[in-house]
C-alpha cells in the first residue's frame, strides 16, 4: 500500500507525464508477457484491453488503468492529456464488444460510454485513485475525455 501511495504522489508531479509516456512500450511488453497480471507498471489496477481496429480490422491491445465498480471495469481515454483521444476510444465507439485481460483471465466485455452525472461520478473515482488524471483533463481541455464502463458479457 505504501508503494501505491508513493506512485500516486509521484504521478501528481507535473513533470511526471512526459517521463511516464516513455514507459508505454515497456508497459505494453510487460502486460503481454504477464497476460495482464502486471499493467500500469504495477502503479495502479490495470488491465489489457483488446479491441478491433475500426479501420484495420486488426486486434489492438492497450494496457490501461481501471477502476473496478459493481463487477465492471471503468476506463478513461485520457491519452496522458494529449491532443487526441487514444485509438481504443474510437475502436470501442465503433464496436463496443471487446476483451479485457485481468490477472491472466480473458473476459469478454461490452463497452458503455458514461455520460452526464454518471460520467462525472466515475471521473471522481479515477482522480481519487490517480490524482494525475486531473492534470490530464486540464491538458486536454479542448476535448472530452471519454469514460467507458466495460461490462462482462455472458
Amino acid at each position: 500500500m505504501v508503494w501505491k501511495s508513493f506512485w500516486r504522489a509521484v504521478g501528481s508531479i507535473p513533470g511526471f507525464t512526459p517521463i511516464a509516456r516513455r514507459t508505454v512500450t515497456v508497459d505494453r511488453w510487460l502486460s503481454r508477457i504477464t497476460r495482464g497480471r502486471v499493467v500500469a507498471l504495477g502503479m495502479a489496477p490495470g488491465l489489457l484491453l483488446t479491441t478491433v481496429g475500426r479501420k484495420s480490422g486488426q486486434e489492438r491491445k492497450s494496457p490501461l488503468q481501471y477502476v473496478g465498480e459493481d463487477g465492471t471495469y471503468v476506463v478513461v481515454g485520457s491519452n496522458w492529456g494529449g491532443p487526441n483521444a487514444p485509438g481504443w476510444v474510437h475502436n470501442l465507439r465503433a464496436d463496443p464488444k471487446a476483451t479485457v485481460t485481468v490477472g491472466g483471465r480473458d473476459i469478454a466485455v461490452e463497452a458503455q460510454e458514461a455520460v452526464g452525472e454518471e460520467r462525472e461520478r466515475l471521473w471522481q473515482l479515477f482522480v481519487a485513485q490517480w490524482p494525475g488524471y486531473a492534470r490530464y483533463r486540464e491538458q486536454a481541455s479542448h476535448r472530452t475525455l471519454r469514460i467507458f464502463r466495460l461490462v462482462p458479457r455472458p
